[in-house]
């Protein structure tokens, strides 16, 4: 069995909102600019917090999750990112066991010791206790080391560090700071692109956590390279000599790598365009329209009437579109913002949309369609009424709370679902065929 090596830590925390991005992003920086070649990935379905990775350490930031990915290829990510790089970080999900596959599941699964980011805020000796708690809570887990977020003042870091257990590093702290906040809103953080200073930001977090430890670092672990996918393998590349236009923009940035990559491997030439920057269809052969956020730019994307009329003769010529989410949102008819303002969008598809104060769907889904599985995941405030019969419904496995209907109009396929192309290639190779009749 190939192996590579590389150190590694899986950065996580006993709940969400304890600073897991700040940390991962600061500590990424650190290395970055003392020479080191940082691979990070993001446990869960995350397209915002990679974003701040990839300018953090300079390089693609991917997803790992065993239930919508597999373990497979969660292997094979590692492996690759243990020949090129000098570290590997991991972003965790929520608290270090919850979920049904925990970050710990993940660690555990890899061998990657894990480093958790503990509030502490207005406590002392209990830093110790829960980074204790942590470390034994269960026997197969490696709790590496700790870093202390929101911290007082120097005198309150040395009483939080005095308060570790031996055999648990103590790997820095960050001080209660207003300027290490990242802005939010309902999906999560403010997209990195949108931060104009950003690089400052990621230098000055660096900074302060460096100065605050020595930064130690675990052992090498030993990553081995997992099976090659033989479905895909199978597949060769039906998509050669197709162009597929992608759009990536501010509305439309919610896509993972591994998507892009499979139409790749698939065969298809891929093309990306705004449709915020007023920019016409490109002459493809099928459209992909990832999620975003559609909602906050509904006067850029109303504006572009060129552009709609394109998609719609696009539909209409029955070529290939693949919309998730925000872009089901855009081929709508009508949006209605949180202030109630109504708002034109496509109107190649029937229906409408209202966005919601609360979360309308969160969860990892599995559809049947076309004789295929395929995984993705759902995290949307807006509801919907759509004038088409579903085609099926992806579904939260063991669970009835969450379930999307999957719609298709000619030769597009839309839903709320964000979904994972890696988990049924063939299926996505048709879905993007555009030499396949309707």
């Amino acid at each position: 069995m190939t192996v590579a090596h590389c150190p590694a830590l899986l950065v996580t925390a006993p709940a969400s909102d304890s600073g897991k991005t700040t940390v991962v992003a600061a500590m990424a920086r650190y290395w970055r600019n003392r020479g080191k070649r940082v691979r990070v990935f993001k446990t869960g379905p995350d397209f915002i917090d990679p974003k701040f990775h990839e300018v953090a350490s300079g390089e693609p930031a991917y997803q790992l999750d065993l239930g919508m990915m597999g373990e497979a290829q969660c292997r094979r990510h590692l492996y690759r990112a243990a020949r090129e790089a000098d570290l590997i970080l991991i972003e965790g999900v929520m608290g270090m066991f919850d979920g049904t596959t925990s970050s710990a599941d993940l660690a555990v699964a890899f061998g990657v010791p894990a480093l958790a980011v503990i509030p502490a805020a207005k406590m002392a000796q209990t830093f110790g206790a829960i980074a204790c708690g942590l470390a034994h809570y269960r026997p197969d887990v490696t709790l590496f080391g700790v870093v202390a977020n929101q911290v007082g003042s120097a005198g309150h870091a040395t009483l939080l560090r005095h308060s570790v257990p031996d055999g648990i590093a103590f790997c820095g702290w960050l001080p209660r700071d207003e300027s290490l906040a990242l802005p939010d809103r309902h999906l999560g953080l403010v997209q990195a692109e949108e931060l104009p200073d950003l690089d400052a930001w990621l230098d000055a977090a660096a900074q302060k956590l460096g100065e605050s430890c020595d930064m130690p670092l675990p052992e090498p672990v030993a990553f081995q390279a997992g099976p090659e996918d033989e479905a895909l393998q199978c597949l060769g590349q039906p998509l050669a000599g197709q162009r597929i236009a992608v759009a990536q923009d501010a509305a439309f940035a919610f896509v993972y790598h591994d998507n892009l990559s499979l139409l790749t491997q698939l065969g298809a030439e891929l093309v990306t365009f705004s449709p915020l920057a007023g920019e016409g269809l490109p002459t493809c052969d099928s459209l992909y329209l990832p999620g975003g956020y559609p909602e906050l730019h509904t006067g850029a994307l109303g504006a572009n009437n060129v552009l709609s009329q394109q998609i719609r003769d696009h539909i209409e010529a029955d070529k290939p579109v693949v919309a998730e989410c925000g872009g089901m949102l855009y081929l709508l008819q009508q949006l209605t913002d949180i202030e109630g303002q109504i708002h034109a969008m496509v109107g190649a598809l029937p229906g409408s949309a209202i966005m919601q104060s609360r979360l309308q769907g969160i969860g990892i889904l599995v559809a049947e369609l076309e004789q295929n599985q395929i995984k993705g995941h759902c995290f949307h405030y807006s509801s919907s009424d759509i004038q088409l019969t579903p085609v099926t419904e992806a579904v939260q496995r063991g669970r009835v709370r969450v379930g999307e209907p999957v719609y298709t109009h000619r030769r597009v396929v839309a839903s709320y679902v964000h979904w994972y192309f890696a988990s049924a290639p063939a299926l996505v190779a048709r879905w993007f065929d555009a030499n396949k009749e309707s």
